[in-house]
């Protein structure tokens, strides 16, 4: 039998003993005073003097975490949502019968403390317990002792447990919320206005992925998990909402790495009388300030490199940085046949349809994406990979877009959008004839309603999409987006 089967097995006897004793090993009504937190925050700075002064009661409840026996005396250590606290019982105090069933307590149980504070000889504040509560009955052990839960697939399988006993992963996910609220109140205060968009869509459209699937019983009817809100958002703007943002999670079918999850967290906003050159500076001064308050600073490392936030970020084109960057020679950059058949002898597969454009972004792709460490805007996208972006007025090959890279990894990816609804029925027809010849990412159905919402008029907007899991990344040193994420979908156990 296994070490945890015979942990639990005498658990399970405490648990029968215990309710022999008529004790609730399951309570409820006890009532915390204060958070382990609050009372840090309130008497952590105070001597023992100015503690004893104090003659006041608490009544605080958490996870036991650590236990320490000393015949008629016990340490404890105990963590609620918010930090850890040593507790000090002895056995004069309680009385012989409460001391001996708080000796039969184990760790990972919960537990609620009543008594008063004062230092130890060490000088660590500590609750003299006058009274305790079982609260919780643990019947599985803290992993490891609570030496720390270290395998990774055990930590993102069973995060509960990883946030149990690791409490960087724990400032991980509160210092994620935090940024989450930045962005809210940044684009509050600057008159946007947060929207919800349907999750189930009878068309998938916004961005090219291959959809989830799903059917409504009661309507018969197919429908798709989204994959992008643009569609609907863009909506909003020709309804009259100017200035509109969502926060909230798209679905793409496609594989699992560090950086991708079927299931992520996205922002995307549009702004009227915008351009995409707008949203360049506003995107500056959005993570700029997030990263001020979450960090304090706009320099700082991440997974081994310096990053400097500092503006104004550097602006690239595309086609240039093939050559700067990723050493393709211009003349090449330049010549389409010669530049299709370099990427086809890199590995790049070209679907029916593709051709020109899509080398040149799976070319950027393979040989300077991951060497853009510092903020840098990339420009001059391809036509043919930009079906919803606005044409540019200067080149007709390429559109008003810029994908933000920092520290090697895509970010945000904005443009003046398109809101001529000829040119959109055609773009999205030429998609259909992809989907036609197998390109299971592109939609499947020409979104009627959305060229009919154009054709009521969409005033000149711009819009963007940033990756909420990866931001949080960067301004947390995480390697992967699981360790950002709190479930991540995970391959099954075998």
């Amino acid at each position: 039998m296994a070490q945890s089967d015979n942990i639990r097995n005498q658990r399970l006897q405490k648990l029968a003993e215990l309710r022999e004793m008529g004790v609730e090993p399951y309570a409820n009504g006890f009532v915390p005073t204060h958070t382990v937190a609050q009372v840090l925050g309130e008497f952590g700075a105070l001597g023992g003097p100015e503690l004893e002064a104090l003659n006041q009661t608490f009544r605080l409840a958490g996870r036991l975490v650590l236990l320490r026996e000393f015949g008629k005396a016990s340490f404890c250590h105990f963590q609620d949502g918010t930090s850890r606290l040593q507790a000090y019982v002895q056995k004069q105090v309680l009385g012989p019968e409460a001391f001996a069933r708080f000796k039969r307590l184990d760790l990972g149980d919960i537990v609620g403390f009543t008594g008063t504070l004062f230092r130890t000889k060490t000088g660590e504040l500590t609750l003299a317990v006058t009274d305790f509560m079982l609260l919780t009955k643990s019947l599985l052990p803290l992993p490891e002792k609570y030496h720390g839960l270290t395998d990774v697939e055990t930590r993102y399988r069973q995060r509960y447990l990883d946030l149990m006993v690791n409490p960087q992963v724990r400032e991980v996910f509160i210092r994620r919320a935090a940024i989450i609220s930045l962005m809210r109140q940044f684009f509050e205060a600057r008159g946007f206005l947060e929207v919800e968009t349907p999750m189930m869509q009878p068309i998938p459209g916004g961005a090219t992925a291959r959809p989830f699937v799903t059917h409504h019983q009661a309507l018969d009817m197919t429908l798709y998990l989204r994959i992008a809100p643009e569609l609907y958002l863009k909506r909003l703007v020709i309804g009259g909402f100017d200035r509109v943002f969502e926060i909230n999670r798209n679905f793409r079918n496609e594989g699992l790495s560090i950086q991708h999850n079927p299931e992520f967290t996205m922002l995307e906003f549009y702004q009227a009388y915008a351009t995409y050159e707008d949203l360049m500076l506003l995107t500056e001064e959005l993570i700029c300030h997030v990263a001020r308050e979450v960090l304090g600073t706009l320099r700082f490392a991440c997974q081994g490199a310096e990053i400097d936030l500092t503006p104004p970020w550097r602006r690239l084109d595309l086609r240039e940085s093939l050559t700067a960057i990723g050493g393709i020679p211009a003349e090449v950059v330049r010549d389409r046949e010669a530049l299709v058949n370099l990427a086809l002898q890199e590995g790049v597969s070209l679907r029916a349809g593709e051709g020109y454009g899509r080398a040149l972004t799976k070319l950027f792709d393979l040989k300077v994406e991951a060497r853009l460490v510092q903020p840098t805007f990339v420009l001059g996208y391809p036509r043919e990979t930009s079906p919803l972006s606005r044409g540019s007025d200067t080149d007709p090959e390429v559109v008003d877009r810029f994908e933000l890279f920092i520290n090697g990894r895509e970010m945000a990816n904005a443009f003046s959008e398109l809101n001529d609804p000829l040119d959109q029925r055609q773009r999205f027809e030429a998609q259909l004839a992809a989907h036609a010849a197998g390109d299971e990412e592109m939609p499947h159905a020409l979104d009627e309603d959305f060229v009919t919402a154009l054709s009521h008029g969409m005033p000149p907007t711009a819009g963007e999409g940033i990756g909420i899991d990866r931001l949080v990344m960067l301004l947390t040193d995480a390697p992967s987006i699981r360790d950002v994420i709190l479930f991540p979908l995970l391959r099954p156990e075998r």
